[in-house]
């Protein structure tokens, strides 16, 4: 079906209404055109900064080149979803260091499934007012590059900590795309950058993970270390993951533009199971049966009881000598995995060096 100009136009206006109907905050279109970061983005892999995540650069150019990752792309439409949710104690659960922290992007439902849901929808309204149309929906699982599409689009800045900042929402959202072979108009990028002099989020780095402004060596982040990483988390960096034990907010959580964050009102991001307010001996002893039923349906399952285990064991090391603190590491020593009982035997190490 070949479709007017002025057809197109009404389409995208269409497209955007319908959107924030399905749920998203915001939408842009844009081209696949990202040349302007080819250069910047294969330096950054050759440094290393990507350590193990092979899924960075194992594509090729197709992570770079929507069009080669979908033929017949011609336009990316981006999507952000706000996913703070209301009074979840952010600052108090990460000062307490016999709380455990756990990043509040993790808290409620696997946030993969619930915008690629929505941008499914989104993809069926648009082919019942058009008829059948080619597409693909992403959401953090395949090689694109969805900050860049999304400032590209019009929905942020890239800020110094590497994501895309809004003026009126800050950085607490996901982001979606759908590929698309319509000729739509594309939106402006409408947002310069506003972090100014700011260096909140790199003053703040628990680990000195930025190797400069809007660098990270993804290596030193604790996102990576307790998501990505396979084995070992390097010695010199447990002390520094404090009671960390999935991902960390510590760069958003200082951004002054996060005044503005708006609180989620999708229910499938509200805290399941008090992991918003969990202690880390209670998480230390659950068995991997219980484990598996609490983290059914969140991202918190994809890295397993092993490493969920080593993360905690960490946390463990940086907790006060307690009584429970203790016994919970010595009920571990023997634990059926050489990776936990390593880092259980640092942790019990840590507290008879104090």
């Amino acid at each position: 079906m070949s479709l007017s100009p002025e057809q197109l136009t009404a389409l995208a206006l269409q497209i955007k209404h319908w959107a924030l109907d399905l749920g998203f905050q915001q939408v842009g279109i844009t081209d696949t055109d990202l040349s302007h970061t080819e250069e910047q983005y294969q330096q950054w892999i050759d440094a290393g900064y990507a350590g193990e995540m092979e899924y960075m650069w194992s594509h090729g150019t197709k992570r770079l080149r929507p069009a080669e990752l979908v033929p017949g792309t011609l336009r990316v439409i981006s999507v952000r979803m706000d996913y703070l949710p209301a009074d979840t104690q952010l600052t108090e659960q990460l000062r307490n260091p016999e709380a455990a922290y756990i990043s509040r992007y993790a808290l409620g439902r696997d946030y993969h499934k619930v915008l690629r849901k929505r941008l499914q929808q989104l993809a069926s309204k648009i082919s019942e007012a058009i008829g059948p149309f080619g597409y693909r929906a992403f959401v953090d699982s395949a090689p694109v590059m969805e900050r860049q599409l999304a400032e590209k689009a019009g929905l942020g800045w890239t800020g110094k900590n590497t994501l895309i900042l809004n003026r009126q929402a800050g950085s607490f959202f996901f982001l979606g795309e759908l590929l698309v072979d319509l000729p739509l108009p594309i939106d402006a990028p409408n947002e310069k950058n506003h972090c100014g002099k700011c260096s909140s989020c790199l003053d703040q780095c628990p680990t000195n993970a930025f190797v400069a402004p809007g660098v990270l060596d993804a290596r030193r982040c604790i996102s990576y270390l307790t998501i990505e990483l396979k084995g070992s988390i390097p010695e010199e960096l447990r002390p520094l993951l404090g009671n960390r034990v999935y991902g960390c907010d510590d760069c958003q959580l200082v951004c002054p533009w996060n005044r503005f964050a708006k609180v989620s009102t999708e229910p499938d991001f509200t805290p399941r199971h008090q992991l918003a307010t969990a202690d880390l001996v209670t998480l230390f002893l659950w068995d991997e049966a219980t484990f598996l039923r609490k983290t059914e349906g969140s991202p918190i399952r994809r890295i397993g009881f092993e490493r969920w285990l080593r993360n905690l064991a960490v946390s463990l090391g940086n907790a006060p000598s307690t009584i429970p603190v203790l016994e919970a590491l010595k009920q571990r020593l023997n634990y059926p995995s050489e990776l936990v009982q390593e880092h259980v035997n640092w942790a019990l190490q840590q507290h008879k060096q104090r």
